[in-house]
């Protein structure tokens, strides 16, 4: 630890507990934090692609997460190096972001830290490789721009953003079924959507799921899906044009603020005390009668005798709804939730064209559907599945299709999936390299290097020989000077990825470029790392 010595000679220490300290300086500290960030981005390497593999978690209190999705590996992976939670963050951000290309964008980072090892070693200067990087990245985010192709569709056509959230969905566990989830996904985006403002709000697509059925039966509800059923069993169990009142105000007689005692000495008196309080009751239920309701939600429950005059005045009533359900409702069938029931009015109530209940399998569980609603922005995918771990995986996976979609509402530009984009860009910076002629050159060929990491994964996963494949594909987009020529995992027989319909959001690899070579950039200025020693 550093000495320092004061006018008189005598020795002072700059750092207190140094003892109990650990310092790594230097070229040292650099690879040390080279060397974690790679070893994270080694272990989301393999689940990468079509034919990537998936990670089984088991969290601290035994639930098991089975998944392949980047963010999701990483978040649940308690990592402790503080380079480690770096790249947890950044496949966050992509996440939040983007919501697709978790997994690619820590490959890409990881790559990148591989070859700034390899610089390091032959003594460049980290500040020169890390100007290297960020020249490369901005090569490769203008030449991502000028292969992208424009996708038109429109709110019928839809069959674009299809073929996109496909790709989404090819590495997935549910590839199977990507066709339908795909078509699933973009329908509810587009119920949803605002096109003149090209804007998507994902909080109004509710993902349900639900143990049981197979994954064929996942369907999309225009509406909203509760999982409640009737407060009492005779209730009727679907009602036409059903008029809703939303309440939040529990249907109880009123209870004073005050600490209060009720002295009851006869049987006339308890007899008057339960008559006021069916009056409530009466008046309660007759208010919600009046204003025309055939209907009642509500956010808290209502004792025996609510139920029991419900059911005799033939309001049907579904109670213990959550709040953001409620707020659901009341976006979809156009009605208020109402706090007290003295504003209860006609105005207030949501409009559904069928309200009804449906039971599942030989369980007991039932949920109810309101559809046909007068304002059909809300909708629900509903999941079915054969066990919890699938239906939790579906829905990440939907998730990043509901994400793609909404990109591609914002912009409509993709690039070619496969590697074909990553390879294109790394053959327009290797070609740019030589235009620069300092050091940083050394940083940029590096960085087109870097990029081939994600199409050689790909290879590695499908099972190919990953050298030889790239090699093929390269030469082949060279020659034919094609930025469509990618990996062919599926073994189609053609590099095209035109033909094969891979496609992926623009926006998305620019943010992985970027995000990438940001936080590689600060690695690489990290030169003294002091960490307190374990004991």
């Amino acid at each position: 630890m550093a000495l320092a010595f004061d006018e008189y000679g005598r020795p002072f220490i700059i750092l207190r507990e140094q003892e109990s300290k650990s310092r790594l300086r230097g070229i040292d500290a650099q690879k040390a934090n080279i060397a974690a960030g790679v070893a994270v981005s080694r272990i989301l390497r393999t689940s990468l692609g079509p034919k990537g593999m998936d990670k089984m978690l088991q969290s601290p209190d035994g639930d098991i997460t089975i998944t392949n999705d980047g963010a999701t590996i990483l978040e649940q992976m308690d990592v402790d190096n503080q380079i480690g939670k770096l790249m947890v963050e950044l496949s966050r951000s992509q996440d939040y972001e983007i919501g697709d290309g978790t997994t690619g964008v820590v490959v890409m980072a990881g790559a990148l830290l591989e070859q700034a090892e390899k610089l390091l070693e032959r003594g460049i200067h980290p500040i020169r490789v890390a100007e290297g990087f960020e020249i490369s990245s901005r090569i490769a985010v203008d030449h991502l721009e000028s292969i992208a192709d424009k996708f038109n569709f429109t709110a019928t056509d839809i069959e674009p953003l299809v073929q996109t959230c496909s790709t989404t969905l090819n590495s997935k566990i549910v590839n199977r079924c990507k066709r339908s989830l795909a078509e699933i996904a973009v329908k509810a985006v587009m119920a949803v959507a605002d096109l003149e403002r090209r804007d998507v709000n994902l909080d109004l697509i509710k993902v349900e799921g639900k143990v049981g059925g197979k994954l064929e039966d996942t369907e999309l509800i225009y509406g909203i899906l509760v999982d409640k059923d009737m407060s009492h069993p005779q209730m009727p169990k679907q009602i036409q044009d059903a008029h809703i009142a939303i309440l939040t105000c529990p249907f109880e007689p009123p209870k004073p603020k005050t600490k209060h005692k009720v002295d009851i000495d006869t049987v006339e008196k308890f007899q008057t005390l339960r008559k006021q309080e069916q009056q409530y009751f009466d008046e309660m239920v007759q208010k919600c009668k009046d204003v025309g309701a055939t209907l009642v939600i509500c956010q808290w429950g209502f004792d025996d005798e609510a139920n029991h005059l419900l059911m005799h005045r033939n309001l049907p009533a579904v109670r213990w709804v959550g709040g953001v359900e409620l707020e659901l409702i009341a976006i979809a069938t156009g009605g208020r939730i109402v706090p007290r029931f003295q504003e209860l009015t006609p105005e207030k109530l949501g409009k559904a064209g069928l309200v009804r209940e449906k039971a599942f399998g030989t369980t007991k569980d039932r949920m109810l559907y309101i559809e046909h609603c007068a304002n059909s922005r809300a909708v629900t995918i509903f999941i079915r599945g054969g066990n919890k771990m699938m239906i939790e995986e579906t829905k990440r996976s939907i998730h990043d299709a509901l994400c793609v979609a909404r990109n591609l509402i914002r912009n409509n530009s993709i690039v070619y999936g496969g590697g074909a984009a990553e390879i294109s860009c790394s053959i327009a910076v290797e070609a740019a390299a030589d235009k620069y002629p300092g050091v940083e050159q050394y940083a940029i060929r590096a960085f087109a290097d870097a990029l081939d990491a994600v199409p050689m994964a790909l290879a590695e996963n499908s099972g190919l020989s990953p050298i030889e494949t790239l090699s093929a594909v390269k030469a082949q987009q060279i020659k034919e000077n094609n930025h469509c020529c990618g990996i062919d995992c599926n073994d189609t027989g053609t590099n095209d990825m035109r033909e094969q319909n891979v496609f992926e959001t623009l926006i998305g690899k620019q943010q992985q470029i970027l995000l990438a070579t940001q936080v590689v950039k600060m690695i690489l200025k990290i030169d003294d790392v002091i960490s307190p020693s374990e004991y």
